[in-house]
């Protein structure tokens, strides 16, 4: 821990002196090293418990060769994939190192001192760490029933306000937005405003009017959404994101943009899985089994949890989360607590493998017990 008299915080960019790290889940190698303990699951990252499917495996495998090489630093054929795979032209796709690169760079390129970025209560916590980074000011509207209220949202609006993040399902509440509503929300912003939807979680959706935004690309030239490769594919330890945007806003995003920021195993791994159309099938399956499991739980439990419909779960214990969570731990169990998301009596289950699943339950229901 760095002390907070550090000198080095005079010299740094403004906004930096107040950032508190994302934290991510903690690795099952860290817990087992605290604790003396084999055999613990992690459950608390969103990660698909499958792993790679079969075509993306082979693609790493045939280019290990190629590990002395730098990558394609434009990502010329997972662009040509991206925009295949959208009907959409190669200049609307910018690559990230994972979505959260994205999303770092839509900070970098319209967020400024004297600029508000705004984004919803439980939201996302990467929106306001890029936002108080490049210096500009956080504007949080409050949720309802745990998930967007875009007429709050809509109320906040300024001639100040230059990005607004929406995603669609949200993590880590699971809620979502149906198409309607959320179309007319980013056609009311104006001009100077850019709206992100970020649908890291969309291929997990199984919702009467759940919207595809990269649909609404050619609508709004303000509008960009967002996609990942680390959840329904599997690819989570490649860190493989991009985005899909009006090629004039494509072309700025690429202006700041890392060179070779996404590695030559990740693009042709993602390039692979994009249209492995059986393994995401078999992920979504083992995921809605998954939630069904853990939900029944919950109700026998006498535990509400918020309707998500992402590959995660959040329940309220009712109480604080934090010594059900380090119960969990001692249990060699995994899991997330969000009160840093402003709630606290709340854990997020990431849906496992069933096993999984049913290891957090009974240690889930052995401390409620006691």
């Amino acid at each position: 821990m760095i002390p907070s008299d550090n000198p080095f915080l005079a010299l740094a960019a403004p906004g930096i002196a107040g950032l508190t790290p994302y934290v991510p889940g903690k690795p099952v190698s860290e817990l087992e090293r605290e604790l003396g303990i084999a055999g613990s699951i992690k459950l608390a990252s969103n990660e698909n418990p499958l792993g790679p499917g079969p075509l993306a495996r082979a693609a790493i495998a045939a280019r290990l060769n190629e590990l002395g090489r730098y990558p394609d630093g434009g990502g010329f054929e997972l662009r040509r994939v991206l925009a295949e795979h959208h009907d959409i032209s190669p200049q609307c796709v910018t690559l990230g190192n994972g979505s959260n690169d994205v999303l770092d760079l839509v900070a970098r390129v319209f967020l400024q001192p004297g600029t508000e970025s705004l984004f919803s209560e439980h939201a996302f916590a990467v929106y306001p760490i890029a936002t108080q980074a490049v210096g500009a000011s956080a504007r949080v509207a409050p949720a309802r029933d745990q998930g967007h209220d875009l007429e709050a949202m809509a109320d906040l609006v300024s001639d100040r306000t230059r990005v607004v993040w929406i995603a669609n399902p949200n993590n880590p509440t699971g809620t979502w937005l149906p198409s309607g509503p959320l179309q007319a929300f980013i056609e009311s912003l104006p001009e100077t405003c850019v709206a992100v939807v970020d649908e890291a979680y969309t291929e997990y959706v199984d919702e009467p009017g759940f919207p595809d935004a990269t649909h609404w690309i050619g609508t709004y030239p303000n509008l960009i959404v967002t996609r990942t490769f680390s959840k329904a594919h599997g690819l989570a330890a490649l860190r493989v994101g991009y985005a899909l945007s009006d090629p004039r806003v494509a072309d700025l995003l690429n202006r700041v943009r890392q060179p070779f920021n996404v590695n030559s195993l990740a693009q042709a791994a993602a390039a692979a899985a994009i249209g492995d159309r059986d393994h995401v099938r078999a992920s979504v399956e083992l995921n809605r089994a998954g939630m069904g499991q853990l939900t029944a739980a919950f109700d026998a439990l006498g535990l509400a949890y918020i309707p998500s419909a992402g590959n995660f779960v959040s329940v309220d214990l009712a109480r604080p989360a934090g010594p059900v969570n380090d119960g969990l731990l001692r249990l060699g169990v995994i899991v997330r607590p969000i009160a840093n998301y402003g709630l606290p009596n709340h854990l997020r289950i990431s849906i496992g493998l069933p096993e999984e699943n049913t290891r957090f339950i009974e240690a889930l229901r052995t401390l409620i017990a006691t």
